[in-house]
């Protein structure tokens, strides 16, 4: 009997919902204002990434190679961006669109606070990013998504097991 491997899809949208949901808990305790809870997204995504290359190799009884683990981690980090930035999206347009205010309002304070820009610059930039929120929101996230992800998959392939047997090796000559 052969083994079921669950798809990258599958873990796509399980990882994927453990950070909608983590995201969604941050917004309604109103902890956007400590970036530093971002931190814990990504390590719940690096988490997700490397657990779906370890389930992998175990479900083929670790007869797979480095690349075969590595494809499966991307696959999966594919899945998990695209639904993340439909949620995103729809979160940010329908949801909750005063995430925007607070994330627009959230960057007045910090430039105001750094004291490196003048108040002509701060208002140039705040307009620029109301302006183009999608398109910042959406490249972000596939650049930062893409990047982590290739490293998330890159430890997963790295600390799963592999034991890849060779198809010809056993044939008589």
């Amino acid at each position: 009997m052969e083994t079921k491997v669950t798809t990258p899809q599958i873990k796509g949208i399980i990882i994927s919902l453990v950070l909608i949901i983590y995201g969604i808990i941050i917004y309604f305790v109103d902890a956007m204002k400590h970036p530093e809870l971002s931190y814990v997204q990504y390590a719940f995504f690096l988490a997700g990434i490397i657990w779906a290359c370890i389930s992998y190799s175990n479900q083929l009884n670790a007869n797979v190679t480095f690349g075969n683990l590595f494809a499966h981690g991307f696959k999966t980090t594919a899945v998990v961006t695209v639904i993340i930035l439909v949620y995103s999206i729809i979160a940010f347009n329908f949801l909750f669109p005063d995430m925007v205010d607070k994330s627009i309002e959230m960057t007045r304070q910090k430039m105001e606070a750094d004291g490196k820009a003048t108040d002509s610059q701060i208002d140039q930039t705040i307009t620029m990013m109301k302006d183009h929120f999608t398109l910042f929101t959406v490249a972000g996230l596939v650049i930062g998504f893409a990047i982590f992800g290739a490293i998330s998959s890159l430890i997963g392939a790295a600390v799963a097991k592999k034991k890849p047997q060779d198809p010809f090796g056993n044939q008589a000559i």
